[in-house]
């Protein structure tokens, strides 16, 4: 079942897959009002909504990235403490977006 946010006046204000801090309020799928929402989003089709999911996909992936370096810093956690796997895409990650910084600040277009 989706879950939404409202504005104080009680329209939908935004579409989540599940429950989290701030989004407790459940909705039928088939809801007209979820519909009415989803349509003036422009996501009326699945190809919409998949596009939407992918972009937050890579939001989140930003989020996930950053959580990581803020238990790091914070020592709450060690680069160790990860399983190898994910230490391996992390550690990928992070060498991709220092080069991507370095691109930016002297200019060079083939530095990736």
């Amino acid at each position: 079942m989706p879950y939404v946010t409202r504005d104080d006046s009680g329209k939908i204000t935004g579409v989540f897959d599940h429950a989290e801090v701030g989004v407790s309020d459940e909705i039928r799928p088939d809801d007209p009002e979820l519909a009415r929402f989803l349509a003036d989003q422009g996501l009326s089709s699945p190809d919409a909504i998949r596009q939407l999911l992918a972009e937050s996909d890579l939001r989140m992936v930003r989020l996930v990235d950053d959580l990581i370096d803020l238990l790091i810093d914070k020592g709450l956690i060690k680069f160790t403490d990860l399983p190898a796997a994910a230490g391996e895409k992390y550690l990928q990650r992070q060498i991709a977006r220092k080069r991507l910084q370095i691109n930016l600040i002297i200019g060079e277009k083939d530095i990736l």
